[in-house]
């Protein structure tokens, strides 16, 4: 029960790499709200789930990517749970084009999600952790944000300028808030996922034949599960990891070690 009386928000909640993190915080002890802007029966199963197992869970519909939205899902979680101590900005989307055929929408809709919608729920989160009066926390830490990032925030993706860029600018946003806000005892890092089996990239894993093309890329030998995840984001958020702070940590099978160069390059 690693995050036992404390309450976390994940973002993106209702599927995916954002389903298994909420599910995994809730079994180590938290409260948590499951943010989502589609799907709602989607989320409504995960709350469900949740609390057959005994845990405390509330679904939250909030377009991240709007200021307002943001902020009353963070009153309703508040209103629900008390304070909050654990924010996982996981929300994210693609829409994939060749550069030069790339319309300015779907730029902005891509950025505005993953990297304005990160920076709305960031800084929400820290004005709910100065709002908490100092020393009331289940953690050594005063409170606790872990962004979803992506292998693709170092390495360049062909065909995803949109997604690339704005998984760069979350890796800035993370090293500089955890800077400015680490004297106050805010931890901010990200986990960086390489090929997980998730909706957003299903074309990428869901043949025998795309999974043996991408597994090409892994030098571990398998596509990651969001179970990989969701442990790191558990053990990331806990007092384990208590003197991590301003780091991403890849989750990777070791996609980051160029495996093009295994035989010489």
């Amino acid at each position: 029960m690693l995050l036992k009386g404390q309450t976390a928000l994940v973002t993106g909640a209702n599927s995916g790499i954002g389903a298994a993190i909420v599910k995994a915080m809730a079994a180590a002890g938290a409260n948590v709200g499951v943010n989502y802007i589609v799907n709602e029966d989607a989320a409504d199963r995960i709350v469900k789930q949740i609390t057959e197992d005994g845990g405390s869970a509330v679904a939250l519909k909030a377009d991240i990517s709007k200021e307002d939205d943001v902020t009353n899902m963070f009153k309703a979680l508040t209103d629900r749970f008390g304070a909050l101590d654990i924010l996982v900005s996981n929300a994210g989307i693609q829409r994939d084009s060749p550069f030069e055929q790339m319309s300015l929408e779907q730029w902005n809709e891509v950025i505005g999600v993953n990297l304005t919608g990160a920076f709305l729920c960031a800084r929400q989160a820290v004005r709910e952790f100065l709002r908490r009066e100092t020393g009331a926390t289940a953690s050594q830490a005063a409170g606790k944000i872990i962004f979803v990032s992506s292998v693709h925030e170092v390495v360049p993706w062909a065909h995803h300028a949109n997604y690339a860029s704005s998984k760069g600018g979350i890796m800035m946003l993370m090293k500089t808030i955890a800077q400015e806000l680490a004297p106050r005892k805010f931890r901010v890092n990200s986990i960086g996922p390489g090929a997980i089996k998730t909706p957003i990239n299903k074309q990428a894993w869901d043949s025998p034949q795309a999974a043996a093309k991408l597994e090409e890329l892994i030098p571990y030998g398998r596509i990651g599960e969001p179970s990989d995840i969701a442990r790191v984001a558990v053990w990331l958020a806990s007092d384990e990891a208590d003197y991590i702070t301003g780091a991403t940590l890849f989750v990777d099978g070791g996609m980051l070690l160029y495996p093009g160069f295994r035989t010489g390059g």
